[in-house]
């Protein structure tokens, strides 16, 4: 059973998934049809007084529409031995098939939001878009243009706002990685 957690507490964990494997934003469209993709770039902290969640998603991923159709998302970090399931829906398109089906992830209700959360998650923080931005090549450093944006498809900036973080018990037990 998952349990009420402070929003920062499992932070450093998330993080670290983050930076290691990615995270899984799951969203939903007006129909209620789910979908899932892999993120790499996310941070969070407190903005307008409200706990805050940033992702950012390129307006070609299938994603981007269903935001804008529902505003609102979850993330959620799952645990190292489900690796390969992160990394087909960092690569697989939702246009193409059907994601949850392929890496027998089961998406289930969220508590707060229509967009689910990932039942093997460990930590899941679901929130509520309260602002987006645009990525505005004029304004990046020529080095992140090159890098990160050489086709263009600059992203959307998502400001999500921290309705609910829940996570399983032992989550931080479960997301620590054996000392290679």
């Amino acid at each position: 059973m998952k349990q009420p957690i402070k929003l920062f507490e499992l932070w450093q964990e998330t993080m670290n998934v983050l930076t290691s494997d990615g995270l899984l934003l799951c969203s939903v469209n007006s129909k209620g049809t789910s979908n899932v993709m892999a993120i790499g770039w996310m941070t969070g902290g407190e903005i307008w007084s409200k706990p805050i969640i940033i992702v950012l998603v390129r307006p070609s991923r299938w994603t981007y529409s269903r935001l804008a159709e529902v505003p609102e998302f979850t993330v959620n970090v799952l645990p190292p031995n489900l690796i390969d399931a992160v990394q087909y829906c960092g690569t697989a398109s939702g246009r193409n098939g059907e994601k949850f089906t392929h890496t027998k992830l089961k998406p289930v209700a969220a508590q707060n939001v229509r967009a689910p959360i990932i039942e093997q998650g460990v930590v899941h923080y679901e929130c509520r878009i309260v602002h987006t931005n645009e990525v505005i090549p004029t304004h990046l450093a020529d080095d992140i243009k090159e890098s990160a944006y050489k086709n263009g498809d600059y992203h959307r900036i998502y400001f999500g706002e921290v309705l609910a973080a829940y996570a399983a018990p032992d989550a931080r037990e479960r997301l620590q990685r054996p000392n290679l």
